[in-house]
């Protein structure tokens, strides 16, 4: 039970309320404070109505404005598109061999192509396309090229992908795992041989015999590699894998299968186009003339 009184220094109700032997004042809220408490119930009420706001199951409730923040992104979208329209479509119908004589699509094609890698490429070749050795992602900054570095040979690979199932047109290379062939003393010894082609240790004779008898048709007798069939070359100092004894025996042992999805119709052609002319603009792609 609360005895509630006026206090006498204040002229304010108490609460009835006394904590060792202080009262507490029912001091009322001020008005401006109350209407403004009243007026954001409002808001809220209004906002709900309007607005998407409440959680349902599958959703929520959409508002009677129907208003989306994704709807908001497309339509930006759709806008920036519509004003890149004429130089997208350019993009997509210029000979890549000629892209880089056009000054203005080519310096607009590896400015929108930089955006396409940071949003597509970058997480698994690395924010400025240094790649990631250990886990088998290629560097695209070298001139080293499986299949070609040139404009058209870098929109291919990109348009179909490197052994994926999706694509019928995909770059296709598979090196048997030699593990399941020859002898681990054997393997050793080519080990030796391939790592010697580019200046790594001492070589093996027996080695150089294995690698002329199971190598030598894809990676060329003198271990310079082949492009129309993706495989490597094994002279120069750039390993996608690592060039440690360790790790160029287990890719003769295990073999490699990297994979990397068709983005051709993910992106588009102009998308395409755009995201080869950035990768080639990184220092290793190829001139045209140069093939």
């Amino acid at each position: 039970m609360t005895d509630k009184r006026i206090d006498q220094e204040t002229g304010t109700e108490t609460t009835g309320h006394t904590w060792d032997g202080i009262e507490e004042l029912n001091t009322p809220l001020p008005r401006w404070w109350l209407w403004t408490f009243y007026a954001t119930i409002i808001w809220a009420i209004i906002y709900t109505i309007l607005f998407p706001a409440w959680p349902l199951v599958s959703g929520a409730t959409a508002g009677i404005l129907g208003y989306s923040t994704r709807g908001e992104v497309a339509a930006e979208i759709e806008r920036f598109n519509a004003s890149n329209a004429d130089i997208f479509g350019s993009l997509e119908t210029i000979e890549l061999a000629a892209l880089p004589a056009d000054e203005d699509l080519h310096r607009f094609a590896i400015s929108a192509g930089e955006s396409v890698f940071r949003n597509n490429c970058s997480q698994c070749h690395g924010a400025g396309g240094g790649g990631v050795q250990a886990n088998g992602y290629p560097s695209l900054v070298d001139d080293d090229w499986l299949w070609g570095g040139t404009l058209e040979d870098i929109a291919l690979t990109v348009r179909h992908g490197i052994r994926n199932e999706d694509d019928p047109d995909a770059r296709w290379s598979e090196m048997p795992a030699f593990g399941e062939i020859l002898e681990d003393e054997d393997i050793a010894k080519l080990t030796a041989h391939v790592r010697s082609l580019s200046g790594l240790g001492e070589g093996d004779a027996d080695g150089a015999v294995l690698f002329d008898e199971n190598c030598s048709s894809c990676h060329g007798v003198d271990g310079m590699g082949d492009r129309f069939l993706g495989a490597p070359n094994l002279t120069d100092v750039i390993w996608l894998y690592g060039g440690s004894e360790d790790a160029v025996y287990e890719s003769i042992s295990q073999a490699r299968f990297g994979v990397m999805p068709p983005w051709g119709e993910r992106l588009g052609e102009a998308q395409v186009r755009a995201v080869s002319a950035y990768v080639h603009s990184r220092g290793g792609g190829e001139d045209m003339a140069a093939e």
